[in-house]
């Protein structure tokens, strides 16, 4: 938990700096994919510490670092009147989805007995929001200058 805590700062911090220069739909894409990449790579490596320390800091780099190009794409899509409340709702949905992920795996692992297939679905779930992030009509973002 540490790994992915601090690798969640990081993370965090990186979308930040991204969303000042590049348009959000392309950094979620990337977070998105990259996952699906990470996922897909833990299932076929060995089980090691080392495996699993990567994994941890992999996943820590994207985990939280979502909320400021969504934050973002909110924002230019419908304003900033509304972002609490929009971003609110996003957050809401997000509940939903741990809630439905933690209840599938466990159905998963009485059904399968193990989390395979949760992995497959996490992958699967990760590499359809890299795609659907794309087509977000969202503005251009303007040429960042730099003071003289």
């Amino acid at each position: 938990m540490a790994l992915i805590g601090l690798a969640n700062i990081v993370g965090s911090l990186i979308a930040g700096w991204c969303t000042q220069r590049f348009r959000s739909k392309y950094i979620l894409a990337a977070m998105y994919g990259s996952r699906a990449l990470l996922i897909a790579w833990y299932l076929v490596e060995p089980r090691t510490k080392w495996t699993f320390y990567s994994f941890a800091v992999g996943l820590g780099l994207t985990w939280l670092a979502t909320v400021p190009p969504t934050a973002t794409i909110v924002g230019k899509l419908f304003g900033i009147r509304y972002l609490s409340t929009l971003f609110g709702l996003t957050l809401l949905s997000h509940q939903i989805g741990g809630f439905l992920g933690a209840y599938l795996g466990g159905l998963a692992l009485v059904r399968f007995g193990d989390y395979q297939w949760m992995w497959y679905a996490d992958m699967a779930l990760a590499a359809a929001a890299a795609v659907i992030n794309l087509p977000i009509r969202e503005a251009r973002i303007a040429p960042v200058s730099s003071p003289a």
